[in-house]
């Protein structure tokens, strides 16, 4: 049997099944499409299950894939065991309603034997134990001795999820021979010994069950089968773990010579080397399917992989990143049946970095606070930490629950996670009641639901600002009415049978006019779509009144539909400048677009940087003075997406979508309004950018008149600037650069003045220090200070000293700072820096802690500051008299 590589294994079987008429297509990415039962791809058929169910056309009615997939059910297990990983290919071929169990069966068993060449003796069949047609073809079509023919329950050899298409399995497995077997003479595929190796599973969805428990036998049966990669690369690479076959040993060998540390020599070490090598692969083919970091969905699984490999790597001693680097062998390695993986590599290598950078400022504080912890719960005998304190862990220092449970299961130790989730419910209320007192209330949830008979409306706005329109229904406050009078205090809502209004969605908020019906007008305030796309409208009476049945004229107000529609397309030009310039990984998480502004939220894993937005603002304004005309297709979903039509991820969308195109630089499914040609637009300033939560960015921009107007604010401000620095426009640089030379000259005196009051104050200090067994306890509050200049007097004392405890304090607006040092002679006469800075803090109400040596601290009640001076110089004086 020649032994062959992932990469040689998985273009055979790609090529075998095309030499027999499958459609060969690539790995679909690893985030489902139009499939909100999965998370992330997690097997071969998973992105095939339209084509299953009916609910799509296949392209082909026979195709092979090899199909990227993650899982993390079992991840407590990655790294302690030979076959765990989060990442594994599986390669499949699938029939949809054409070949069945002959060809499946005798084309598993030419691909084993021809070009697998395993030994025919070495291979074994299963069967359902009611699957007679099987267990035949095994027998006698491909001539496998029935005492190599095993007969298995449903348990084993049956697959079904629920109800509707299911049907028997056989499987093939390898043996490995009696040497890896157990003492059972009649040991065979079944056993739970690891002699025999199940390397490909054949499904034959062949019946529907139904809600009485009956098997119907389907008129177009389908062939689902399903090989890992990396368990047949075992087999044939003669090898016991995932971890020595080619695609891994690359990986671990790498993160082995990183790390410094020998694989197989220790145990635990080698636990982190094979977490390290399974979890860089998986984010490496997370990242290039444009997953990123993020606090929840696969973002969240993304991250949580990603920082338990970081953390594994310093647990081996490495204080710097280096996944980023490492992540370059998966690349080598996988870009020949991967080419995005090339394509991609950088943009992947930043991500991890940034990532890894992030997680390294906040890893060394919270691994210090929960060995804290758990020294305390250890002191107390306890073996679960308080889900408050987890909670404190992740919210003040970004330390995941899934770490502080890994970090406690390696000392005994568990956390109560129910509490956990407590405060993570409480702190989610918090947020909610604090969101809905934030501004004006909303709009009820549904305000049609008092209505008996739900009318139907239709948009009629693409194509005119003005109509004459029925009036079919009226709400005022809760109730429906026949006829709304005018009321200054209470808006009501109006339904009209067609309406050139646009409703607020995608996005775009309502549109607002004016309606006319006889001696009544009425201001529209607002338009809003409810249930069944019915559109409807908050209306400010102000003359007369008006009847359900009345005709109405119906007016948008131009102006503002115009502005708006230049902030649309705008953002269209916007989302596809950031994907020019960041990367095909940027993706639209949100927006909002009005008439003054657009705000377009997107995914990204780091702040834009001021190059990076210059170059974005300056590519759109080209697409802008370039006048695209600005097209609109209606067309089907699926031509949509074959014309490259971009889609809101988990946005559902009808048969028949609105395809919006500017020129050849954008294309994308909407159904805003928006401008004939690019010029209209005028130009676009963007005001801002920031972060509004993990990996997702926010830019804020203004076109048309509301970029003049920002134009004519920074005029104004420039004008302002000028008279203040008296100083031409041109000049204004420099004069800052000459008035910030003269600062940092002023600062040096400042330090320089400082310094020579600190040693005065330094010798005094010493000199009135209290002494205890010739030790000099110097415990001052020092006003002005800051806390870099508390430890630079503290250090100086302390440097100067045979032996001494410094504790100084500064208090300031609402706070109070500690500074606590000692010589190292004290460390053994009871003495603990750390201890005495958690002791002021506590009194003033605040927290902190150190080093036995060196602590800081901080409060919050600058009034409680003498009582905490007292407490520690009473404590100090305590631990020094009695070592006396």
């Amino acid at each position: 049997m020649e032994k062959k590589g992932i990469n040689e294994i998985r273009k055979a079987f790609l090529d075998f099944f095309e030499s027999k008429d499958h459609l060969v297509r690539p790995s679909f990415s690893l985030i489902p499409q139009d499939d909100n039962s999965l998370l992330l791809i997690n097997s071969g058929m998973a992105p095939l299950k339209p084509f299953f169910s009916g609910t799509k056309v296949p392209p082909h009615k026979r195709m092979a894939t090899s199909q990227k997939c993650i899982r993390t059910g079992d991840i407590e297990n990655v790294g302690k065991t030979s076959r765990h990983a989060t990442f594994f290919e599986m390669m499949g071929n699938f029939s949809f309603g054409d070949y069945f169990k002959k060809e499946a069966i005798r084309w598993s068993w030419e691909f084993s034997r021809e070009y697998l060449q395993m030994p025919e003796e070495k291979i074994w069949a299963s069967v359902y134990l009611e699957d007679d047609e099987a267990y035949d073809l095994w027998k006698d079509d491909i001539g496998v001795p029935e005492e190599r023919i095993v007969r298995l329950g449903k348990e084993d050899n049956f697959w079904e999820i629920g109800l509707g298409p299911c049907g028997p399995c056989s499987e093939l497995y390898y043996d490995r021979g009696a040497g890896f077997g157990c003492d059972d003479p009649d040991c065979k595929p079944g056993c739970d010994c690891d002699r025999f190796v199940e390397y490909w599973n054949l499904v034959f969805t062949q019946f529907n069950k139904d809600e009485e428990g009956n098997y119907t036998p389907l008129p177009n049966p389908n062939i689902d089968t399903g090989m890992g990669l990396e368990r047949v690369a075992c087999i044939l690479q003669d090898v016991d773990s995932i971890f020595e076959i080619d695609g891994m040993k690359v990986i671990l060998d790498e993160a082995s010579h990183v790390t410094g540390v020998d694989y197989g020599k220790d145990s635990e070490t080698d636990i982190s080397l094979r977490i390290i090598t399974d979890h860089i692969r998986s984010v490496t083919f997370m990242i290039s399917d444009g997953i990123l970091p993020s606090n929840e969905g696969r973002g969240y699984v993304l991250r949580r992989l990603l920082r338990r490999a970081s953390r594994h790597g310093k647990l081996l001693g490495l204080e710097k990143a280096f996944l980023f680097e490492l992540m370059e062998k998966v690349v080598d390695k996988f870009h020949q049946g991967y080419p995005e993986l090339e394509e991609k590599k950088e943009m992947i290598k930043k991500v991890i970095l940034v990532e890894e950078d992030r997680f390294g400022e906040t890893i060394h504080q919270g691994t210090e606070i929960l060995n804290g912890m758990i020294r305390d719960l250890k002191a107390e005998n306890k073996t679960t930490l308080s889900g408050d304190q987890a909670f404190r862990l992740y919210d003040t220092y970004g330390f995941p629950l899934d770490l502080t449970k890994e970090i406690l299961e390696e000392e005994g130790l568990t956390v109560n996670e129910d509490d956990f989730k407590e405060q993570m419910n409480i702190q989610k209320e918090r947020a909610r009641t604090a969101r809905s007192q934030s501004g004006v209330e909303g709009w009820k949830e549904d305000p049609l639901a008092i209505l008996e008979t739900i009318p139907e409306t239709s948009f009629i706005g693409y194509e005119t600002l003005q109509s004459k329109s029925t009036v079919k229904a009226l709400i005022e406050g809760e109730a429906q009415v026949k006829e709304a009078p005018v009321s200054v205090d209470t808006p009501f809502l109006v339904i009209l049978d067609k309406t050139p209004f646009y409703s607020e969605s995608g996005g775009q908020v309502g549109d607002q006019g004016i309606l006319r019906a006889g001696d009544f007008i009425g201001r529209v305030l607002d338009t809003r779509q409810g249930a069944n796309d019915v559109i409807y409208h908050l209306v400010q009476g102000e003359k007369g009144s008006i009847k359900e049945g009345d005709e109405v004229s119906a007016i948008v107000t131009s102006y503002r539909r115009n502005q708006t529609a230049r902030n649309h397309t705008a953002t269209h030009l916007l989302h596809r400048a950031l994907r020019n310039i960041l990367g095909e990984h940027v993706h639209q998480a949100g927006s909002l677009v009005t008439p003054e502004r657009l705000r377009f939220d997107f995914n990204h894993f780091q702040p834009v940087t001021a190059e990076e937005l210059e170059t974005i603002e300056r590519v759109v304004n080209e697409q802008i003075h370039n006048a695209l005309q600005v097209q609109v297709l209606e067309t089907s979903m699926q031509e949509a997406k074959e014309l490259g039509a971009e889609a809101l991820f988990g946005e559902k969308y009808g048969d028949k979508v609105r395809v919006i195109k500017t020129g050849d630089f954008s294309l994308e499914l909407c159904g805003g309004t928006h401008v004939h040609n690019s010029s209209e637009i005028g130009m676009l300033l963007i005001t801002s950018e920031s972060g509004i939560a993990s990996g997702v960015r926010r830019i804020e921009a203004v076109t048309g008149s509301g970029a003049y107007h920002q134009v004519l604010k920074q005029k104004e401000t420039l004008k302002e600037t000028e008279a203040l620095l008296k100083t031409k426009q041109d000049r204004i640089p420099a004069r800052i650069k000459d008035l910030m030379k003269d600062m940092k000259e002023q600062e040096k005196t400042i330090q320089q003045l400082k310094k020579e009051q600190q040693k005065d104050k330094q010798g005094d200090l010493l000199a009135n220090a209290e002494k205890i067994a010739e030790t000099s306890v110097v415990v001052e509050v020092m006003e002005g200070m800051n806390m870099d200049e508390l430890r630079q007097l503290g250090d100086r004392l302390r440097d100067s000293s045979a032996s001494a405890v410094i504790v100084l304090a500064a208090p300031g607006e609402g706070k109070v700072q500690f500074m606590v040092t000692l010589t190292k002679d004290l460390k053994d006469k009871g003495l603990h820096a750390g201890n005495i800075a958690k002791e002021a803090a506590q009194i003033t109400g605040g927290g902190g802690g150190g080093r036995p040596d060196m602590a800081q601290a901080g409060g919050k009640d600058p009034s409680k500051l003498p009582e905490a001076m007292e407490t520690v110089q009473a404590t100090i004086r305590k631990a020094l008299e009695s070592n006396s």
